[in-house]
């Protein structure tokens, strides 16, 4: 190609971009003056006469612009109409190349003449595309095939067009910042030129066909006999011909045809996808170029999709493959921390953390399709959620409406995801090009679980990293892991278990996988959700302050938090928030039921506690607190304190024992890869039917147990609930943190020694409230490292916007010597059992002491305290042995493994087995899934 001709095609693309533009931003201004009947009708006009323009340039330099034009012309569901019906022109053959210059090629490339090759040969060509011209001819042994062949020069134009294009698309970006598809147009700049060679199309169509055809058995099942698509064989190929297998079909634009063969097209393009959902989540190895002229059906019944051409095909790897399965999955469940996981692993770093406007955009890709009728109404409302979203960037970022234009919230865009996104979006052209509606989740979800359940539900037996890679502490250690692969996956998802003995760290174990749909491994520094866990953490605090002469136990609540003493509160004092016995057990909680992200406002569920009233008097009864504890604690440790609820967990716990991020009530943004997520174990939930409460249980509490139990999972995964502050039910922790708590709390606040340096990542090493980039990152000189290494390897957790380049320097696992409490002699023991000379402060038999479930034996006084979760999760320490256990867990339960797990570890020390983890023992009421007692 000469300097005239390239210089000619660049000027005719760049000339008819600037007309295009001025042409709307002309039309913008007009029709803000008149009514909206004639405003329809003059956009209509516009869009029309610049389709039309855009075509004729498209089928006058053909090459690229072809291949773009009939990209364009599948996206009915965000282009305005007259574009698709303009564009769909670009479906049909363009003009053929002379019949010499066909001849001559073949000749050239498969080194015989025309008579030798084929028995007949038909001029007129079945079709011509913007690189190849297909005609269709018969071999000497009279197999029916058709014959490929790529136009002479079409290389030097497409490598020409696509930097055209490029230029363009950085135009298009300066000039309205808010639509820059640099990432796209630099994959494709990346893959479009594999096309151009025939050999690599013919290995790629054999490699897509042997994957559809087998069938495939994974940890999930199989899935990919739902496939039922035809491939033609490959008979020959060169760099410039290709020859297949013929097979008669019906073009998807020739809808006449279709009706007269009854052909099913919803059943249709739902095949389509099965195929492209194998190929994208089990094989790894996909078409990424799917636009109706790439497909036929067979005039046979039952009709099966033809899949054709497949030159631009990509492959990706199965960590990505793991990461696009997890944010499909994620979009499904509408888990946040999962999606944001998915967006780290698959390396699509953003500059902003707002993750429910990436939630928004990142479903946009999964939605159901809609009919070419329904484009409109469509194309309203992605812009009026466009407009949402940036109004809360503007917000978020502090931007005024210019800079928020030029403002790029995403950092780095994966070019894999990049074709992944173009094969959904051309897939929903399809179907919107066919006037149907399918449901891309209910279809895709099976591939996507088995890529994930593939690797989870390998368990124990077979996936040698069940278990995470580290050091056994000691002998028992050594047994409970064989327990744990005893007990397996089927009862287990995710696991971890810290236990001290004699100040020493004896179990630091953790198992299994971060979550349903995240195969990555559970390891020590893992944040696991644990409900009323959290209330054992709340409680400490109080104990702290009132240590610090900022409280005391039987002091009225008003005279600290005045706005409290109000609606018959004037006679709660400290001891009966504590203790459970203030009367406000309900408190609130309709609320939370019926908006439960309620939660998250922390200001107004203080302001709404002091406004309630007791149902029983201060002190009468011992009832179950489930929500209102941490509200009621958390307001009194804000007015004793004078200081936010997160001060005074740092100041009094997690600095003290150096375990900074690793315990958190309400996380901060940037842990969010740490995150394991809840599931639930439904079968034995089934069990809490016909549960029937004790005394010491909230009837309400149990009401719909069941139904409230299966919805927790959903509402706790997301990023709202978790970062909100609710101390009663929302502490994020890692085993090993808090059985530092514990064993400093049974050694009257004495902090043991460092945290085993075995474990790794060390004990304290992360950075505790973690930093997000800067908006404009400098950018990087040439040659440089980023500080911290390279990207984590497969299973290891790529941190999310945090900036931690000195966490080392702090990464000391504890001190020595220290204590947590002034007054660290026996008596703050009898206060947190609530004996001795606490014991008037707590109700008679009442399973709690000060803030903290008492454990032993019936009829014995208590020997430890700690408190438990629904779900599973638990945390406790035996003073009088030393001890101190700790077991999180994501799959919630009736609690059966916990149990099985504590009383395992103190039958090998000899430690006392408390009642409630005891095969009959009765169950406490802060682990309200676990007052029934199943099968052990």
């Amino acid at each position: 190609m000469g300097w005239g001709t390239i210089i000619s095609r660049r000027l005719k693309v760049f000339s008819l971009a600037l007309f295009v533009y001025f042409d709307y931003k002309a039309v913008q201004k007009r029709v803000q003056w008149v009514s909206a009947v004639k405003k329809n009708a003059i956009w209509a006009k516009t869009h029309e006469r610049n389709a039309r323009r855009v075509l004729n340039l498209m089928i006058e330099l053909e090459g690229l612009w072809v291949k773009m034009g009939q990209y364009l012309s599948t996206r009915a569901d965000v282009l305005p109409e007259p574009y698709i019906t303009v564009l769909k022109q670009l479906q049909d053959s363009l003009p053929p190349r002379p019949l010499e210059e066909v001849r001559g090629t073949i000749e050239k490339e498969l080194g015989k003449p025309m008579s030798e090759l084929f028995a007949n040969f038909d001029n007129n060509p079945l079709a011509t595309a913007s690189i190849a011209q297909v005609h269709r001819a018969t071999l000497e042994d009279g197999r029916e095939v058709v014959v490929k062949i790529q136009h002479d020069g079409i290389k030097e134009i497409i490598l020409e067009d696509l930097k055209n294009a490029k230029s363009l698309i950085e135009w298009i970006a300066w000039a309205e910042p808010q639509y820059d598809f640099n990432p796209m147009i630099d994959e494709w700049c990346k893959e479009a030129p594999k096309e151009l060679d025939f050999n690599h199309e013919a290995e790629n169509t054999r490699i897509v066909s042997r994957n559809l055809s087998q069938k495939t058995e994974d940890g999930a099942g199989s899935v990919s006999s739902d496939v039922d698509v035809l491939i033609p064989e490959v008979i020959q190929s060169t760099e410039r011909v290709l020859v297949l297998q013929y097979m008669d079909g019906i073009r998807l634009h020739d809808n006449d045809s279709l009706e007269a063969y009854g052909v099913d097209k919803k059943r249709l393009v739902e095949e389509i996808t099965r195929a492209y959902a194998h190929q994208l989540y089990i094989d790894g190895f996909f078409n990424g170029d799917p636009h109706p002229g790439n497909f036929l059906v067979s005039k046979e019944p039952p009709h099966k999709p033809i899949l054709l051409d497949f030159g631009l095909t990509k492959r990706i790897s199965q960590s990505m493959r793991q990461a696009l399965a997890k944010m499909f999955l994620s979009c499904a469940e509408g888990d946040q921390v999962a999606l944001l996981s998915a967006f780290a692993e698959m390396g699509l770093k953003l500059r902003v953390d707002m993750p429910q406007q990436s939630m928004d955009i990142a479903t946009i890709f999964f939605r159901q399709s809609t009919t070419a009728d329904e484009a409109k109404e469509n194309i309203k409302a992605l812009n009026e959620q466009r407009e949402r979203n940036t109004k809360a960037l503007q917000e978020k970022m502090k931007l005024n409406k210019k800079e928020v234009k030029h403002f790029n919230p995403v950092d780095a865009f994966p070019g894999d995801a990049i074709i992944f996104m173009r094969v959904l979006n051309l897939l929903r052209g399809l179907s919107a090009s066919l006037n149907i509606r399918i449901v891309y989740l209910d279809i895709m979800r099976p591939f996507a679980e088995s890529t994930l359940l593939g690797s989870i539900t390998r368990g124990p037996s077979t996936n040698s990293q069940w278990i995470y890679d580290s050091l056994v502490n000691s002998e028992v250690e050594s047994k409970l892991r064989s327990l744990l692969l005893e007990i397996g996956s089927e009862k287990i998802l995710g696991i971890q278990v810290c236990a001290y003995k004699d100040g020493k760290v004896i179990i630091d174990t953790a198992a299994g996988s971060l979550g349903k749909y995240d195969p990555r491994p559970v390891q020590p520094d893992s944040l696991f959700p644990v409900f009323s866990v959290t209330k054992g953490i709340t409680a400490g605090m109080v104990h702290w302050l009132v240590d610090k002469g900022k409280l005391k136990y039987d002091e009225t609540v008003a005279d600290i938090w005045p706005e409290f003493g109000t609606n018959k509160k004037e006679l709660i004092k400290v001891h009966h928030l504590l203790n459970h016995t203030a009367g406000l057990h309900n408190a609130l909680a309709d609320v939370a039921k019926t908006d439960p992200l309620f939660l998250c406002d922390w200001e107004e569920t203080l302001r709404q506690m002091a406004k309630c009233t007791p149902e029983t008097e201060p002190g009468s009864s011992q009832i179950y607190h489930y929500l209102s504890f941490g509200w009621l604690c958390g307001g009194l440790i804000e007015h004793a304190s004078g200081k936010k609820f997160q001060e005074i967990l740092e100041e009094a716990i997690v600095r003290p024992l150096q375990i900074d991020g690793e315990l958190y009530i309400g996380i901060p943004p940037g842990v969010e890869s740490r995150l394991a997520a809840l599931t639930m174990d439904m079968e034995e939930i089934q069990k809490l039917s016909g549960l029937r409460p004790g005394p010491d249980v909230p009837p309400e509490l149990l009401s719909g147990i069941a139904q409230m139990a299966a919805g927790l999972p959903a509402l706790f995964n997301t990023l709202n609930i978790r970062r909100a502050i609710v101390p009663a039910a929302n502490g994020h922790i890692s085993a090993r943190a808090l059985a530092r708590y514990y064993a400093a709390l049974g050694a009257s606040g004495t902090i043991p020694p460092p945290h085993s340096s075995s474990s790794k990542p060390p004990l304290g090493s992360h950075v505790h409230i973690p930093t997000l980039p800067t908006a404009a990152p400098k950018k990087k000189k040439k040659g440089s490292a980023k500080k911290g290494g390279s990207t984590p390897d497969k299973g290891e957790y790529a941190q999310l916007r945090t900036s931690d380049a000195d966490s080392e320097a702090s990464a000391a696992a504890g001190s020595t010597g220290g204590t947590m409490f002034t007054n660290s002699s026996g008596s703050i023991l009898d206060a947190f059992m609530g004996v001795g000379e606490y014991s008037g402060m707590i109700h008679p038999n009442g399973k709690f002491g000060l803030g903290f479930r008492r454990y032993g034996k019936a009829g014995s006084a208590p020997t430890g305290f700690g408190h438990s979760g629904m779900g599973g999760s638990n945390g406790f320490c035996d003073p009088e042995h030393a001890f101190a256990i700790v077991v999180t867990v994501n799959r919630m339960s009736l609690g059966s493994v916990t149990r099985r797990v504590v009383r395992f570890v103190c039958e090998e020390l000899g430690v006392p087995v408390p009642d409630e983890f005891s095969v009959a023992g009765e169950k406490g009421p802060d682990m309200v899934l676990n007052l029934a007692t199943p099968p052990e």
